[in-house]
């Protein structure tokens, strides 16, 4: 028999402000929208920035077409749960590559927002869903995880203090579907915002045709999955790096 894993920890409350980077618009709708609208509700200011316009998300729609319709309904369902500032840096869909470019670009918007907490996607090729998840995903969360170490160190991209962007230091990184979840944010009043989160990505959704999921059983399946670590609550679950 395997050892049980062990509990989850409560999310950190002492922070104020956080910044959301995901590679689509809709990634952030897959579970983190729930933790969102419960820190928006307790008073947190959560902005976010998308590293694509998803624009090649819809297999009918022409990309000049579906990247403005995808951040419009990115912005929609940031609405949802109390999100008013959504940034896009207009990288293209599905073929983002890890490097400077990124991580400077990265730092650069943490160095502007100034988040105390940092919310992206986990870099692991096998996420806690299972499958191996998509090359945007890993190269965006990679890119944020050493983003938030450039944004502190002053001698890394030397031109953003030229910019007149001093650096920031982030006080914790949180990876979303990671596989060594340690800490828990308890969505169980909030999974109903969560829902309308992505039912917000209504065009997109449409596109997928048969493979659409039932929004609310798989938002709810992937609350419950930590439950039994969390007392019993309907959770999303991150790694904390700091």
């Amino acid at each position: 028999m395997t050892d049980p894993l062990p509990q989850l920890e409560p999310f950190p409350d002492d922070w104020q402000t956080a910044l959301c980077i995901a590679a689509h618009p809709d990634d952030l709708e897959y579970g983190t929208a729930g933790a969102v609208a419960a820190w928006t509700r307790a008073g947190k200011t959560v902005t976010y920035l998308l590293i694509t316009s998803g624009e090649a998300g819809i297999d009918g729609l022409d990309p000049a077409e579906c990247g403005p319709l995808r951040e419009a309904e990115e912005r929609a369902g940031a609405a949802e749960v109390g999100v008013e500032t959504v940034e896009f840096l207009g990288y293209p869909d599905g073929v983002v590559e890890y490097g400077l470019p990124l991580r400077r670009d990265i730092a650069r918007a943490i160095r502007r927002r100034r988040p105390d907490l940092v919310v992206t996607s986990n870099p692991d090729p096998r996420p806690a869903w299972g499958g191996i998840d998509y090359a945007d995903h890993r190269a965006v969360g990679l890119a944020a995880v050493d983003g938030v170490r450039d944004a502190g160190n002053r001698w890394v991209f030397r031109e953003l203090l030229d910019e007149g962007l001093e650096p920031w230091k982030v006080r914790y990184t949180a990876l979303g579907m990671s596989p060594r979840a340690s800490h828990a944010v308890d969505v169980t009043d909030t999974i109903e915002a969560s829902v309308a989160s992505l039912h917000a990505h209504r065009r997109y959704l449409e596109g997928l045709g048969e493979s659409a999921p039932d929004v609310d059983g798989m938002l709810r399946g992937f609350a419950a999955m930590h439950a039994p670590r969390f007392g019993g609550r309907l959770t999303v679950a991150y790694e904390l790096l700091s």
